[in-house]
């Protein structure tokens, strides 16, 4: 069964909702900066980045962020473009934030893929295209770092290829390298563009010509490197499949478009790329049914909770991914984990760290909804119906640590603090069955330091960590209510609870899982857990 559905408004037809990966180093920032200064919505290169500055000033645990040069929580900023709507979802870049990444990407319809000319496809590039790969997310793929010595295109595409099985076709194809870069021919197009190296922050009209014969090419490019350019682009069309929008949009093949982000190269044809090849937004798998964008009633999920972004305020805000309907300001919506209903009086849409506040919004958009701990991540809202947006799951923590507090006499404060992490995705915490200690788990030991960082910023507790007496974390459920409640009374001195009270098995080590697998095969253990 699903909801009557009508041809996308106009208002639906014109989101384009992107998230930007990329190994660190790559240039993730500084393309995430030039698309806005691009797209009209900052007026110099540098300014988000002195607002980030700015922010970091308020906020202790950003320190982290400063001190290694990565980012390891996701902002959004929404822009207007040439009449479409831009809602571009910055992912953190450290490997030991992928889950936070992995989220952020259920809630977009497509991806940008950055990739260093000189490098090609790094570790964590993998890592992150793997989890496109699992929602068919299309990508389109920047090649960055063109003005620097870099391999050859033909390489970086095969590798593209056979490294992510991915069909590839150029858009863009780069004039030289290095020192030699003289800009890229537009193939899409048939379209020139030159590289200025004095040209900063303005923006060069590219020399449209009617394809490699034009005469006007000789008049722009050396002999020799025209002579190149032509032979080259007649191998890629012999060699590349043209670009086919449909396989592009199933996630089984990646557009190329080279440039220099640092330089404003390129950035400006990534853009335009984005708005006529990306997709708008798309349906939503949910229970019991699909959410269809065209839907005329109001749908959302909760994909990323963040405490504190402003300290001072103790805030908390929720950022909703918008399904289906026309969202207004101070409309009720159902909470479908709670069924209670919730009137929205303060959305707010976000460039950067700036907030305002949000009349209306359409499917693909990302609204902030300030609450006290309501929203969680997975949570879905409606105008009414029993729906629940799937595909948003948590993942057992690959690290798990014994929490102490110096002054015990605090342990109210730690268990809130701890449970306010949790919610928001930092952590997951572990509440044995026999025992008073909590224990933290996580991906990566980079979110031990963060949390660590931020439990003393944000809520002035002293507090350490030591090596808990498990290595690995498993959910655990029957179909047989007699089963498990044997499982949970049996083996009580390894068993905790989740902050959702979900029991969790704590194993001591892989041989001990395996043989409690063996002995219990009633019982499901499982790495992952559907959020809400």
């Amino acid at each position: 069964m699903s909801a009557p559905t009508a041809p996308l408004s106009a208002p639906v037809a014109s989101r384009r909702t992107f998230a930007i990966i990329a190994h660190p180093d790559a240039g993730k920032t500084t393309l995430t900066e030039k698309l806005l200064l691009f797209g009209g919505a900052i007026n110099m290169a540098g300014e988000v980045k002195a607002r980030g500055d700015n922010r970091r000033a308020r906020s202790d645990w950003m320190a982290v962020e400063r001190e290694r040069g990565i980012s390891v929580s996701s902002a959004v900023m929404t822009f207007v473009s040439d009449g479409l709507t831009y809602n571009l979802l910055d992912t953190p870049g450290h490997q030991d934030f992928s889950e936070d990444t992995y989220r952020t990407l259920t809630a977009v319809d497509s991806a940008v893929m950055v990739i260093d000319a000189a490098k090609g496809i790094e570790s964590q590039t993998r890592k992150l295209f793997e989890v496109c790969r699992l929602r068919d997310v299309p990508i389109i793929t920047f090649v960055n770092k063109m003005d620097r010595e870099a391999r050859d295109p033909f390489e970086l595409m095969g590798e593209i290829e056979e490294q992510l099985a991915l069909d590839v076709t150029p858009a863009t194809w780069p004039i030289g390298m290095g020192r030699d870069f003289l800009g890229t021919y537009d193939i899409l197009n048939d379209t020139l563009l030159l590289f200025g190296k004095r040209d900063g922050d303005r923006v060069t009209e590219p020399l449209r010509c009617t394809g490699l014969d034009d005469p006007q090419l000789a008049e722009h490019l050396p002999e020799k490197a025209l002579a190149k350019l032509i032979e080259e682009v007649e191998m890629v069309r012999g060699l590349c499949p043209p670009f086919d929008l449909d396989a592009y949009r199933a996630g089984a093949l990646t557009p190329v478009f080279f440039g220099s982000a640092v330089n404003n190269f390129g950035v400006r044809e990534l853009l335009k790329g984005v708005a006529e090849l990306a997709p708008p937004p798309r349906p939503q798998p949910a229970e019991p049914r699909a959410i269809a964008p065209g839907e005329a009633k109001v749908t959302g999920f909760v994909f990323k909770v963040q405490a504190n972004m402003d300290p001072q305020h103790r805030d908390r805000v929720a950022f909703v991914r918008l399904c289906s309907g026309r969202f207004q300001r101070g409309m009720k919506l159902k909470h479908v984990r709670t069924g209670r209903m919730m009137a929205v009086q303060n959305p707010m849409f976000f460039l950067a760290q700036d907030r305002n506040l949000a009349e209306e919004a359409w499917p693909g958009d990302i609204v902030g909804i300030p609450n006290h701990g309501t929203l969680r991540i997975g949570d879905t809202l409606t105008e009414g119906e029993e729906l629940k947006v799937t595909g948003i799951p948590n993942f057992a923590p690959e690290i798990l640590r014994r929490v102490r507090l110096d002054d015990p006499m605090k342990s109210k404060h730690l268990k809130r603090a701890l449970e306010q992490m949790a919610e928001e995705g930092v952590t997951r915490v572990f509440r044995p069955m026999i025992g008073t200690d909590m224990i933290v788990g996580v991906v990566g030991q980079l979110q031990i330091d963060v949390l660590a960082e931020r439990i003393r910023a944000e809520y002035d507790l002293k507090m350490h960590f030591e090596q808990a007496p498990y290595e690995t974390a498993r959910w655990v459920a029957s179909d047989d209510k007699l089963l498990m409640k044997r499982f949970l009374e049996e083996l009580r001195g390894s068993l905790a609870e989740d902050h959702d009270g979900a029991p969790v098995f704590m194993a001591r080590n892989s041989w001990e899982l395996n043989r409690t697998l063996q002995d219990w095969p009633g019982v499901k253990f499982t790495a992952t857990r559907e959020q809400g």
